[in-house]
């Protein structure tokens, strides 16, 4: 998988939700979607919640947040500097002076590691939190009261007096000159994270996605200070602009969006973190729908799937449970004219591509057990190995790769953030509904004459079309001069002209009873 590849991101807006497809040389690598009606429990949301229980045996607590799960917050997710965002939380109200509290609050001596949670919060109280992980399963959302507001150079820290930089940049000098930068703009009681992407940028860039960030924290104040019960202060930005500030780099080619407002609201982003790229972002118009003529629709649903295809006939098997996902790779109808040991790493060396690929595209989170096909040579499950962890280095979520073990297992541990997406790739049958039996073969033309009869009877029509399979077209059509045909019966019984339209993508047994025109009956 090659990081410098050229990626395309695809933003599919509907009435109901947006889909946002991430193309790495015109192959699906990410895929999301957000639904546009109330939206709840994203990751960066900030909440004004409610303590609703203290257990001290976990040093936790559930906190309502309004979504129907509580949130969980340990601790030590309680942040170094709680007690001044409890402060400022305490003391705002619609007659205080927000700016004026918000510096003035002594950010004080940070919380003990070892302390209790019983020590610090009480049943009932309100408190500020932030979603770390979404509800999975039966359990509600992770919570986290060390507040940020992340952009895409920096990451912007209330009630904090650090400003530390991202290890990733060596440059002693450009880390010196970054500091410095972020030091003169920040106001009191601000910190800030400076990452990877600010390497390079200008003051000014900087200065506006802080200033950016500031307004937004600092416009939920107003609502903070008149409602003290639980609700949504603010979230963070839409899934688009999230994946964007992530993702955006010089590798990035086009950014094609089919709603106007979105589009707009992409190019001011992409304007504020990085103002030379946006001419990237293009509103696209076409007749044909965005996914289907950037070929996403397609690969989804071959994406998706319980078995997912490899090259020259392997296969995966991917099986989903409620404590980890398992993988099996499988050689399938591979050509056997190869070394047998040498076959086996080449297949695995394919399953370990789709099997990164997969885990960025469901958003397999937690533990993943992969079977790979047996190999005797140590040198090939070291290397193996070592494919799969630089295969994962593009992937932003946290992740840890084991080796394999004796009986070929490699185990992968990945942050699990929200639930793994999982799409139906499989349609129902039109013979049977889904339930997979039909009625007798030999029953078929009693039951199309039925819907004949009843048209005639209750809506007087003598013209019909009846759309069928070939095979079965010619069983209804075939005749002899003693003989006449079950169409031709029916045309004498009943007085009307029927028409056959034979359709070699119908079923055997599938039909459609249709007006002169061809438009179904119902």
């Amino acid at each position: 998988m090659d990081s410098e590849a050229v990626k395309d991101l695809i933003v599919d807006v509907e009435q109901s939700e947006v889909a946002i497809a991430l193309m790495q040389n015109h192959r699906l690598i990410e895929y999301n979607k957000e639904s546009t009606g109330g939206r709840s429990c994203g990751v960066g949301d900030v909440y004004l919640g409610k303590v609703k229980k203290i257990l001290p045996s976990l040093n936790a607590a559930f906190v309502d947040i309004g979504d129907s799960k509580e949130g969980f917050v340990h601790y030590l997710d309680l942040g170094l500097h709680f007690d001044a965002f409890d402060n400022f939380v305490r003391k705002l109200n619609p007659n205080t002076d927000a700016g004026n509290l918000f510096s003035g609050t002594v950010i004080g001596q940070p919380l003990p590691k070892e302390g209790k949670i019983e020590d610090v919060l009480s049943v009932g109280q309100p408190i500020l939190v932030q979603i770390e992980k979404e509800p999975i399963s039966t359990k509600g959302s992770r919570l986290n009261c060390e507040i940020s507001l992340a952009g895409r150079n920096v990451v912007l820290m209330p009630f904090s007096n650090k400003v530390s930089v991202s290890q990733k940049i060596q440059s002693k000098e450009e880390r010196r000159r970054l500091e410095t930068v972020i030091k003169a703009i920040l106001p009191k009681n601000y910190g800030a994270i400076i990452r990877t992407a600010a390497e390079g940028k200008s003051a000014s860039i900087l200065d506006n996605e802080l200033m950016a960030l500031i307004e937004k924290w600092e416009g939920s104040w107003k609502g903070l200070s008149r409602n003290k019960n639980v609700h949504l202060l603010f979230t963070e930005y839409s899934k688009t602009t999230t994946i964007i500030r992530d993702l955006l780099n010089e590798t990035f080619s086009n950014i094609y969006v089919n709603d106007k407002n979105t589009y707009e609201e992409v190019c001011k982003y992409v304007a504020l973190i990085s103002p030379d790229q946006e001419k990237i972002v293009k509103h696209y118009t076409g007749k044909e729908p965005i996914f289907d003529h950037f070929e996403v629709t397609r690969q989804i649903k071959s994406s998706f799937g319980k078995n997912v295809p490899l090259k020259q006939g392997a296969y995966l098997v991917i099986e989903h449970t409620e404590a980890l996902h398992v993988v099996d790779v499988n050689s399938g109808t591979r050509g056997k004219n190869k070394e047998q040991e040498q076959n086996a790493y080449d297949v695995n060396c394919y399953a370990a591509e789709e099997i990164a690929r997969q885990m960025r595209l469901r958003d397999m989170g937690g533990i993943v057990i992969v079977d790979f096909i047996d190999m005797d040579d140590a040198e090939h499950r070291t290397m193996l190995y070592n494919y799969m962890v630089e295969l994962m280095k593009t992937d932003r979520a946290k992740h840890n790769v084991l080796p394999l073990t004796k009986f070929g297992l490699m185990q992968i541990t990945r942050q699990r953030v929200r639930p793994a997406t999982e799409i139906n790739t499989v349609e129902v049958c039109p013979c049977c509904g889904g339930s997979g039996k039909v009625s007798a073969s030999i029953l078929i033309d009693d039951k199309i004459e039925r819907e004949i009869a009843y048209f005639v009877g209750e809506n007087g029509l003598r013209k019909f079309t009846v759309s069928v399979n070939p095979i079965l077209g010619a069983y209804l059509s075939r005749g002899s001069l003693f003989s006449p045909s079950i169409v031709r019966k029916w045309e004498k019984q009943y007085g009307i002209k029927v028409t056959l339209d034979e359709k070699s993508t119908f079923a055997l047994l599938q039909y459609e009873v249709g007006d002169s025109e061809g438009v179904k009956l119902e």
